[in-house]
């Protein structure tokens, strides 16, 4: 079998309806919407979620909490994953984020103490968790806060 001699298995392709070609068409005349009705009008239609005036189900059902638009957004690192590094380096926000541990730094990055660290490196982080601190520290390194 060449490629120009591929076809389309039976049945996979069907010609579009031709609405509004003439009645003998079968979708002619009204071309499928039928005879009145805001469904027949062009732009006719409700929105989505619309339930005929009933009170939708998006606005029956119980809203709670609400989002802080000032919350501080921290990128998040555990200790465990610092040990890719070699010893004596200077580990800050902006090489986590080259090495892809970190997607974005939005309002500063986290270390976070889950993981033990067996290297003696230098960390530059907007925050720390005491338990990071405790298990950089351990391994004679140094924990900085930016």
């Amino acid at each position: 079998m060449k490629l120009h001699e591929l076809r389309a298995v039976e049945g996979a392709t069907k010609n579009r309806k031709r609405r509004g070609r003439g009645t003998a068409s079968g979708q002619g005349k009204t071309g499928g919407r039928g005879m009145n009705g805001q469904n027949s009008r062009s732009g006719g239609g409700t929105r989505l979620g619309f339930e005929g005036g009933q009170m939708p189900l998006y606005r029956r059902t119980p809203k709670r909490g609400f989002t802080n638009i000032w919350a501080k957004v921290f990128a998040e690192v555990n200790v465990e994953d610092l040990n890719r590094f070699e010893a004596g380096t200077v580990v800050t926000p902006e090489l986590l984020r080259e090495i892809g541990l970190v997607k974005q730094v939005k309002d500063g990055v986290k270390i976070l103490g889950e993981g033990t660290l067996e290297k003696k490196i230098t960390v530059q982080a907007q925050r720390f968790s005491k338990s990071a601190i405790e298990k950089i520290e351990s391994a004679g390194g140094k924990a900085e806060v930016i």
